[in-house]
């Protein structure tokens, strides 16, 4: 009865999905024209957005989805960008049949350890334990001969899938990665939104709610929070990887807090809850911390960009607490009033 009423409270209404759908594939197709029409810089702008957008979808299966606000998410993007470099030999381009699995493997193994710990908390507590094993994973980065200690690290030669002789991918080739990256974006899209609806994303929303009742519904929560911890970490990985091979260079800072806070604020900016609120969320602070510091758009206050981002984030949640998402909805209501408000005028009189 209880888990009934649970799935149903976290399904997903059927109106509105075709266009949805419909408005995804429009997108997809303009970015998958735009480097033809736009300068390096815009492309190189818009791959970052990508990267950024994977790493905010890995969180939103954490905290929209699941209810674990983990203040520690950085630690598997930063150990994802260094196995990248890491495992990449000097003298040859790695390949990414290789680098992506152990990138992948090294941050949902270390997700795997810190989850199995921190999990058995909750709350505030939870918070703060994954931020300390987040610490821990960037000092062991910025203060050991690792990874070239707080200077970081270079990947000098970038990766490539060479098949039968022929070089099919070389991310040399600035198109090649844009294209290689959004193709994962849509993938991981794709597959985070079978996941909410499949069982297992039904129990995650349902431990969300109230994990009290889904234990005497006889669901092993534990387990379930640990697997989307580590499918969270995993995918964090891989949008580390794809990080270190679009800069060409990794160091300590992307492990850092300031890093979780960032994808934390991406997907409270776009609406909790909500895949395409998380991947707006990623547009809207990349483009904003891009700008900010331009002297030529904001004269005097570029040199107070960090003041500048900050005060827009407070009046973004204060004037939209269920984030950027929430306009649609907002004027889908304002519509409807619109349309309705003569009929019901008519009825009245």
């Amino acid at each position: 009865m209880h888990t009934s009423t649970i799935t149903a409270t976290v399904a997903a209404p059927a109106s509105g999905v075709s266009y949805r759908w419909i408005a995804a594939l429009v997108v997809i197709c303009a970015l998958a024209i735009a480097p033809m029409f736009v300068p390096s810089y815009i492309q190189d702008l818009t791959l970052k957005i990508i990267i950024y957008a994977l790493f905010a979808l890995s969180l939103e299966l954490l905290v929209g989805t699941t209810g674990l606000v983990s203040l520690g998410h950085a630690a598997f993007f930063g150990i994802g960008a260094y196995v990248a470099a890491l495992a990449s030999p000097d003298s040859a381009a790695g390949s990414l049949l290789t680098l992506i699995p152990l990138s992948m493997l090294a941050a949902g193994g270390y997700a795997l350890f810190v989850g199995a710990l921190s999990l058995r908390t909750k709350g505030v507590y939870f918070i703060m334990v994954t931020l300390a094993f987040a610490q821990m994973a960037y000092y062991v980065f910025h203060d050991t001969a690792i990874g070239g200690g707080s200077d970081g690290m270079y990947l000098t030669l970038r990766p490539t899938l060479i098949m039968g002789g022929a070089t099919l991918i070389d991310f040399d080739n600035a198109r090649h990665l844009y294209f290689f990256a959004l193709g994962l974006l849509v993938v991981t899209y794709g597959f985070l939104a079978l996941v909410q609806r499949s069982r297992f994303g039904h129990a995650l929303a349902g431990i969300r709610i109230n994990e009290q009742r889904m234990r005497a519904a006889g669901y092993q929560t534990y387990l379930y929070k640990l697997a989307a911890f580590v499918i969270a970490g995993m995918l964090a990985g891989l949008a580390g990887f794809l990080s270190a091979t679009k800069n060409g260079v990794v160091n300590p800072e992307l492990l850092s807090w300031h890093e979780s806070g960032a994808v934390l604020l991406m997907i409270i900016l776009g609406g909790l809850g909500s895949l395409r609120g998380a991947v707006l969320g990623a547009v809207a602070f990349v483009i904003l911390k891009e700008f900010y510091p331009s002297e030529a758009i904001f004269g005097a206050l570029a040199t107070r960009w960090q003041l500048t981002l900050g005060l827009t984030m407070i009046f973004f949640v204060a004037l939209l607490p269920n984030g950027l998402i929430g306009l649609g909805h907002r004027f889908k209501r304002i519509s409807r009033r619109l349309s309705t408000g003569p009929a019901q005028a008519g009825t009245g009189s």
